[in-house]
């Protein structure tokens, strides 16, 4: 799987970053799964690298991992 590497600038949001990267504000738990090293928190700190999981636009849903979905 490719991914990107994003740095967070204060006062982001998981949500935000999910609809950035995948136009789905909902989908964040994919981020939150590849970066198990960040803590769960309502607004991330800025200056957190945090790798964001690039989905093939030729992946159906039915072939994403459950987590990934």
């Amino acid at each position: 799987m490719h991914y990107l590497e994003h740095v967070t600038t204060d006062g982001e949001r998981w949500d935000n970053l999910a609809w950035r990267y995948y136009g789905d504000a909902l989908v964040y738990e994919r981020i939150i799964a590849a970066n198990p090293h960040v803590a769960i928190m309502p607004l991330l700190p800025s200056g957190v690298r945090l790798i964001i999981p690039v989905i093939s636009v030729t992946q159906t849903t039915e072939e994403l991992p459950p987590w990934l979905r």
